[in-house]
């Protein structure tokens, strides 16, 4: 557990570090994840078909905004319906209009939703968008991610009815009619649209709660509920239900929603402390619950070169050498003058002499 926890701290200071650099190389791997499944699904347009231009279009998602690759994600969708039929185009505009119009334009932070929502059919994981948004997000990633669904299986539609729109004995109404019937009375569309919501409005719900492990509570709970839904629907609507990918599906959201919390929320629920306190007006009860963290040693090797190093040591013992051991001169000052004189230059006071002593004792001798 020590070595993932220092694996997490690591990561984290990388992401940390280099962010400007790994946040453009994110986008253009799903922009281009995106571009290409939209042209393996339909590619009835050879020119956007072209590797260069999805590279471009790629590269330039990278450097804008996130919600670009959902936008020229809908114009590589018109313009392949366009190279189909422009009846096509027409209703594939239509009901990109209207998504914006009644989802999108209230969830424009969480967009991204509606790109990974194609990209998980295409895995045959679509439950882990659900889990991951309700983890991830707030309630209105829903909307995005039920609208990713409705994009899907129109995409879908029209792969699989190529040859009757396409065809020119088939007159405008019948197309319309087609396309309009295959989404509106496709009952597998939608149960997994009230699905995906459902699951991701209650995995937010219970993630966010103040209980012991929610997020783990919420995983579980949204994993059973995804399988539930669809089984049982499956089972009154009489719709063919892949049961082998849904199983599928249903592991790798759990092992994706573990994932998340441990790099995402990583709480020691171990350790949780319940706090209360009070003003003026109000009672507060508040349940801290810290983070899983572990200290990384910092290691710094340092290279001493032993020439430099004896070179120091000898300068070192020059001057302790050329340090006299006894007191230094004092210097003192002479009042009235402007100089600095030394006591080593002062020269000490005689002693007195007394000249009548040394009279008498010249007398004695003569």
């Amino acid at each position: 557990m020590t070595a993932l926890l220092e694996m997490k701290q690591n990561i984290k200071h990388f992401y940390g570090k280099y962010e400007m650099y790994i946040q453009p190389l994110l986008k253009f791997v799903l922009a281009m994840a995106y571009f290409l499944w939209i042209n393996l699904a339909l590619g009835f347009s050879s020119a956007l078909n072209n590797i260069f231009v999805v590279l471009i279009l790629a590269l330039l998602c990278a450097i804008l905004p996130v919600n670009t690759i959902m936008l020229v994600g809908f114009a590589l969708i018109i313009g392949h319906c366009y190279s189909l039929n422009a009846i096509v185009a027409a209703v594939a505009f239509l009901l990109i209009v209207l998504m914006m119009i009644l989802f999108l334009r209230f969830s424009s932070g969480a967009n991204l939703a509606l790109v990974f929502s194609p990209l998980g059919f295409a895995a045959h994981v679509p439950a882990v968008v659900p889990i991951g948004s309700g983890l991830l997000g707030g309630p209105l990633t829903a909307a995005p991610a039920a609208a990713g669904v409705i994009l899907s299986y129109f995409v879908r539609l029209v792969n699989e009815q190529a040859s009757v729109l396409q065809s020119e004995d088939t007159e405008v109404p019948q197309k319309i009619k087609v396309m309009l019937d295959g989404l509106m009375k496709n009952q597998e569309m939608w149960i997994t649209v009230a699905t995906f919501v459902i699951v991701s409005l209650l995995v937010y719900i219970l993630r966010t709660r103040s209980m012991d492990y929610a997020w783990r509570v919420g995983i579980g709970v949204g994993v059973v509920t995804y399988v539930f839904i669809l089984f049982v629907g499956a089972l009154f609507l009489d719709v063919n239900l892949n049961y082998v990918s849904l199983v599928i599906s249903a592991i790798c959201s759990v092992i994706l929603g573990f994932v998340l919390e441990f790099f995402v929320f990583g709480g020691d629920y171990t350790r949780t402390e319940s706090l209360s306190f009070e003003d003026d007006d109000y009672y507060y009860y508040v349940k801290a619950v810290p983070k899983v963290s572990v200290s990384t040693s910092s290691r710094q090797i340092k290279k001493i070169n032993g020439k430099e190093e004896n070179q120091e040591v000898l300068e070192a013992e020059r001057q302790k050498v050329a340090m006299p051991n006894e007191v230094p001169p004092v210097v003192e000052e002479v009042k009235g003058e402007d100089q600095m004189v030394s006591s080593e230059d002062v020269i000490a006071p005689q002693e007195e002499v007394d000249f009548e002593k040394k009279l008498e004792e010249s007398l004695k001798d003569l």
